[in-house]
Order: structure tokens, then C-alpha cells, then sequence
């Protein structure tokens, strides 16, 4: 064999034996088919033709899961799609547990996804999301933990609803603002007559304040220029005429 062609060999399989590894890389060797402690990060020397190395990266990965067509408990269609934030742990569980531990997260957040929403009625899945994130994540994790995959992050995103439940619940909305306005208006209206009932008390234990408040009244009337004014006439004031009225003997 020419010496310059075992120089090249040589020099090929120095530079198949090294390998770099980042500061957010792992490497899982095996040797001969063995696994080989995890190694990294920085120079990593292997024997060639014994050694393969599987590198492994510990950032973490967004992963979104495709909207997903799910049948809630009150028996609404609904379109859901989520993300889930996860990070290996555990490079040696990670390539040794499952064949690919990014696609399998991907499956299993996708299954989990449908199962739990169809346990849930549709106002859970709008009013309560966050407690869903949270049963979400620990399913998802639960499942994982063994492959070395460590889930941080579950989050629903949007949720789509057929435009007719869309409108119903638009109306029912409509419907709760209008019972509310109502209940205030009816607090408001029996604390106003409260405050009345108080205030006509306060004025007949004098006489005085009420001729005052009738000529404040008056005046109140006149400074609006209307065109017909009405002139109220107390009752403690027709008393007097009435009871002569009733007291005059009848002429025969």
C-alpha cells in the first residue's frame, strides 16, 4: 500500500474518531453495540469502526400540537390545538426507552389532548383552561418520565366552536347582562326609596322644612322657563278647607 494512501486512511479515521460536542449537547456511545457512559461537552474521542455516537440535545423544544377535532362532555364539536414545551433529562433513557422521544411526546400529548377535553364541558374548556393545563401537564409527564423527557410547559391555545354555538352563546351572554342591569336597577330603586322613606320622615317633624323645600321647589320650576308650570299643593294646606267643607250643615 502506498504510504501517502495510509496517511489519508489514517488521517480519515483520526477525524472519524473526534467529535465536538456543544454546551447543550450530550453524547450517548456505544461501543461494539454496549452503551458507553454519556460524554460531553468537548472533545470526544472514539475508537473508529467500535464506537457510534448519538448526540442528544438538552434545550428546550416548543412543540405544537396540530388542532385536534374533539367531542366535549355536553356533546360540542370543538377544534383545540396546544403547545408543549419539554427537555430530555436524561440522554442515555432518551435514546435507549423510546425510538424517537420527540415524535412519541408529540403523540401522546396529541392522545391525551383528545382523551381529557372529552371528559370536559364546554364552559370548562373555555372558563377553566388553566386547571386543563394543569392535568394536561402532569398526564403528559407521567408518561414521559421514563424516556427522560422532562415536560415544563402545556398550553391550549385556541379553541374553535361552530358559529351557531357561537351565536347561543352570544344571546346567553346578552341575556345574563340583561338579568343583571335588571337586579341592579331593583337595588338601586328599593335604596332610593329607603333614602325617601328617611327623608319624608325627617321632613314631618317640621312643618317649616317642608314649606321650605315646597318654595325651593317652586323656584327650581320657575328658573326652568318652561311654558306650563305646575303647582303642587300640600296636602297639610287643603286640610283646613276640607274640614270645613265637611263641617258646613247642608242647606235645605
Amino acid at each position: 500500500m502506498p504510504a501517502g494512501l495510509v496517511v489519508v486512511v489514517l488521517a480519515l479515521l483520526a477525524w472519524r474518531s473526534i467529535n465536538v460536542l456543544r454546551e447543550y449537547e450530550r453524547g450517548v456511545v456505544f461501543r461494539a453495540g454496549h452503551l458507553r457512559p454519556v460524554c460531553g461537552p468537548g472533545l470526544v474521542f472514539l475508537l473508529p469502526l467500535l464506537d457510534r455516537i448519538e448526540r442528544v440535545d438538552l434545550r428546550v423544544v416548543t412543540l405544537t400540537i396540530p388542532p385536534q377535532e374533539v367531542i366535549t362532555k355536553d356533546n360540542v364539536p370543538a377544534r383545540v390545538n396546544a403547545v408543549v414545551m419539554f427537555r430530555v433529562v436524561d440522554p442515555a433513557k432518551a435514546i435507549m426507552a423510546v425510538e424517537n422521544y420527540s415524535v412519541a411526546t408529540s403523540q401522546i400529548a396529541q392522545t391525551t389532548l383528545r382523551s381529557l377535553l372529552g371528559r370536559a364541558d364546554l364552559d370548562t374548556l373555555l372558563a377553566h383552561r388553566e386547571d386543563l393545563n394543569t392535568d394536561l401537564r402532569g398526564i403528559i409527564e407521567k408518561l414521559t418520565v421514563d424516556w427522560g423527557v422532562e415536560v415544563g410547559v402545556v398550553e391550549i391555545k385556541d379553541v374553535e366552536i361552530p358559529e351557531s354555538m357561537q351565536r347561543a352563546m352570544a344571546r346567553e351572554a346578552e341575556a345574563e347582562r340583561e338579568r343583571r342591569a335588571k337586579v341592579i336597577n331593583a337595588r338601586g330603586e328599593l335604596q332610593a326609596s329607603a333614602e325617601l322613606r328617611q327623608a319624608s320622615e325627617e321632613l314631618s317633624k317640621s312643618p317649616a322644612s317642608l314649606q321650605l323645600r315646597y318654595l325651593q321647589t317652586l323656584l327650581e320650576l320657575g328658573a326652568d322657563q318652561n311654558s306650563t308650570v305646575v303647582f303642587p299643593l300640600p296636602v297639610d294646606i287643603l286640610t283646613p278647607f276640607l274640614n270645613a267643607a265637611r263641617n258646613r250643615p247642608e242647606s235645605r
